[in-house]
């Protein structure tokens, strides 16, 4: 009988012992999950962020304003435009030029 008493109480040891070892990995990895919740919830906000400021600088009155300012350049005018000739040995003819920009073929 005292054997078996032994036996039972190591069980009841090792088991508790495992019991105790199981919620100590459930508790930790619930910390690793709220830890890599805060982070995706971090990296939404920043991408978010991000995202806003990509717009603002790629917005088309700052563009005209760095090309005003940066690199000194202004808007046409038809004054200062010219214009570019073909000359007529290189023209295409009419017919060929439509097939091309259709993707028709003859």
């Amino acid at each position: 009988m005292t054997r078996l008493n032994v036996f039972l109480v190591i069980a009841i040891i090792f088991s508790a012992m495992f019991l105790v070892h199981s919620h100590y990995e459930a508790r930790r990895s619930f910390m690793a999950l709220e830890a890599a919740s805060k982070e995706a919830t971090r990296l939404e906000l920043e991408y978010e962020r991000l995202q806003v400021e990509r717009r603002a600088q790629a917005s088309p009155l700052r563009i005209e304003q760095i090309a005003k300012q940066q690199l000194q350049m202004r808007l046409v005018t038809p004054g200062i435009t010219q214009y570019v000739k073909q000359p007529a040995d290189l023209q295409v003819p009419a017919a060929t030029a439509e097939e091309k920009t259709s993707g028709a073929k003859p």
